[in-house]
C-alpha cells in the first residue's frame, strides 16, 4: 500500500553538502525527510518557488523530454524501499500502448521531474518505508 505525500519544505544550507526536502501526508500529519544534494535541492526549490524556466534542458527536464518524444507519460513518482537509510524511487512511464515502465531512481532525481510539471506529479511512499522513516505504524 501507498500513501501520497506533498513536498512540505525544503532546506538549502551553502554549509553542508546535504541539503534537506521533507515530504508530508496529504492525508495526515506523518513527515519525513531525505537528504540530498545541492543540484537537486537548487532544481527543486527553483521549480516550487518560481516560474524558473532554464535556458535550456537541466538534466531533470531531460527526462521528461526523452519521455515525451519516446510516446510515455510520466504518471507518478513512487519512494519503494528504505535500506541502510538509502531510500529508493521509481518514477512510474506509461507508454502509447498502456504499458507501465518503472524507471529506477534517486529519491531526490524522481521529486525533481515531478516538481517540473505543473501541477506536480503525486508522490507516493510505500507505507513500509513510510512507518520506517517515522518510527510510526499505521494500519
Amino acid at each position: 500500500m501507498t500513501v501520497q505525500m506533498q513536498l512540505a519544505r525544503i532546506i538549502i544550507s551553502e554549509l553542508t553538502d546535504n541539503q534537506v526536502i521533507y515530504l508530508k501526508e496529504v492525508d495526515g500529519t506523518r513527515q519525513f525527510p531525505i537528504m540530498i544534494g545541492i543540484f537537486e535541492a537548487t532544481n527543486i526549490d527553483r521549480r516550487v518557488k518560481n516560474d524558473y524556466v532554464p535556458p535550456r534542458p537541466l538534466t531533470h527536464d531531460l527526462i521528461v523530454n526523452v519521455a515525451e518524444s519516446l510516446d510515455a507519460t510520466i504518471e507518478q513518482v513512487v519512494i519503494s524501499d528504505l535500506s541502510e537509510h538509502t531510500y529508493f524511487a521509481q518514477l512510474h512511464l506509461r507508454t502509447s500502448s498502456g504499458e507501465l515502465i518503472e524507471v529506477d531512481a534517486r529519491p531526490s532525481d524522481a521529486i525533481a521531474v515531478a516538481v517540473t510539471f505543473d501541477p506536480p506529479l503525486p508522490i507516493f511512499v510505500s507505507e513500509e518505508v513510510l512507518s520506517g522513516a517515522t518510527g510510526t505504524d499505521e494500519d
